[in-house]
């Protein structure tokens, strides 16, 4: 019994062989989650501004890229993509800070854009020629929020590239459905980042606690298990989809 439930989980989730990238991977969950992928057998490429320090996952390769060079971030991939091709790409980067809507100026809402949407949909254009090729179907999955379907107040200029991350999902799903590439997003809700405590007050946290339906913060992993389900040969027949890991958040009546 032992040895069919290894086989099975192996057949389900295995990355052996396969090579991919996770963006914003030096910290929070981009880093969880490329150490959970190197961790099922992945060949990780690690993009981020600074590196992390992690000599504990040889299967992690640190690349000190800006995505929102173009040049810098096309060159990179492209690297990748002829040395053995790419299997998956993470799309996690992303930033925020806490401003009022009528305080928003357009160098932050140009930043904001050029991080969050920008850098996704042209890492995952460069990505294209080489997941179209891959064995078990090429992997996009994009990092979006729980902001793409909810009004946060003082995020606002967020909460936009968010659902235009959600809507780049769905586009590119169906575009390429027929290219063997499937492109999925993930949610998030409330955990204890780096990017949510640039916005959460004592005052704040009271609410954000109280409308969870779990009552508590998510861990890195939670969002990282889900990524690994997604770039796995587990959902194979799945493209264009949401998937919120958020405590139940999005679901909380009153």
């Amino acid at each position: 019994m032992q040895n069919s439930t290894a086989k099975t989980l192996e057949t389900l989730f295995s990355l052996e062989g396969k090579t991919g990238i996770v963006t914003g991977g030096s910290r929070g969950i981009g880093l969880a989650t490329a150490r959970l992928l190197a961790d099922a057998g992945g060949r990780v490429y690690n993009f981020s501004r600074s590196l992390p320090v992690d000599g504990e996952y040889p299967n992690i390769v640190n690349r000190q890229v800006d995505i929102t060079d173009s040049s810098a971030l096309k060159t990179a991939v492209t690297e990748i993509g002829e040395d053995g091709g790419i299997d998956f790409l993470i799309n996690n980067a992303g930033i925020t800070k806490r401003v009022k809507a009528y305080e928003v100026d357009p160098e932050w809402w140009a930043q904001i854009h050029k991080v969050n949407i920008d850098a996704l949909f042209f890492a995952s254009q460069c990505a294209y020629p080489y997941l179209k090729n891959a064995e078990d179907a090429g992997r996009i999955v994009n990092i979006t929020s729980m902001a793409a379907y909810m009004g946060f107040a003082e995020v606002v200029p967020y909460c936009a590239t968010k659902s235009g991350a959600a809507g780049i999902t769905r586009g590119l799903a169906s575009e390429w459905a027929s290219e063997n590439i499937l492109v999925n997003s993930v949610s998030p809700g409330w955990f204890q980042s780096e990017m949510n405590r640039q916005v959460v007050d004592p005052e704040r946290e009271k609410k954000i606690l109280s409308k969870i339906a779990l009552g508590k913060y998510g861990r890195m992993e939670d969002i990282a298990n889900m990524v690994l389900f997604l770039v796995s040969s587990a959902s194979a027949y799945i493209t264009g989809q949401d998937f919120s890991v958020d405590g139940g958040a999005r679901a909380f009546g009153f």
